[in-house]
């Protein structure tokens, strides 16, 4: 057996537990940068949010990046306008299954999926708390050129983005990092061969392929 409890201790729990340090990672920058924000800003016009503007965003690295506080009752980006209790029951599903998903596969097989999974749980569960604990969820980073902006967004938003491009990269190119899969050998091939090294075996052992290779038995022919 290749299971049992080595294999859980040297393979599945230090990936759950990266699985799990990446989610915790994001849900701690997540929250700090949404206290200290509410903290220390007044709430700025920004698209998808519950309130109007009272504030000038400010600059962070000119007009490029600003801190634009407002409360968003929608999805990722303010998405979908008023709806956050759907949002709040669609967030505790999509944690669910993420969970479940990383627990099925033991913690095995991509690393690369282990970590992304890891963002993708941690922005979930950052948006969640505050859909929880505020009925909304606190947006700040406001990007763009000049008039064109981005949908303002916030570290669980960025950490959800990111995930999701990775997934579908991976759904459409693989995973470079993967190790080689033993399981894609050619099992007709091995077969074969093993079939042809034990017949060669069984001749020897008879005599025959003895006396194809020219070797003598000392026995007069």
């Amino acid at each position: 057996m290749t299971g049992g409890p080595r294999a859980i201790a040297g393979t599945t729990w230090p990936r759950l537990l990266v699985f799990g340090g990446v989610a915790a990672a994001v849900v701690i920058a997540d929250q700090l940068s949404k206290a200290w924000v509410d903290q220390s800003f007044r709430l700025s016009g920004a698209s998808g949010t519950v309130a109007a503007s009272v504030a000038a965003p400010t600059p962070l690295l000119g007009d490029f990046v600003r801190i634009a506080k407002g409360y968003n009752n929608g999805a990722i980006f303010g998405l979908f306008g008023s709806s956050v209790s759907f949002f709040a029951i669609g967030s505790l599903v999509a944690i669910a299954v993420i969970v479940w998903y990383e627990l099925a596969r033991g913690g095995r097989g991509s690393f690369l999926l282990t970590l992304t999974l890891g963002l993708l749980l941690g922005g979930a569960i950052g948006n969640e708390i505050d859909r929880i604990r505020l009925g909304y969820v606190i947006d700040f980073v406001d990007m763009g050129i000049g008039t064109w902006r981005f949908y303002t967004f916030n570290v669980a938003d960025a950490s959800i983005s990111v995930s999701i491009v990775v997934l579908v990269g991976l759904g459409f190119l693989g995973d470079p990092f993967a190790p080689a899969d033993v399981s894609r050998r050619d099992p007709e091939r091995e077969t074969a061969g093993t079939g042809h090294e034990t017949g060669d075996t069984a001749r020897f052992e008879t005599g025959e392929g003895a006396d194809a290779a020219g070797i003598s038995d000392g026995r007069p022919g």
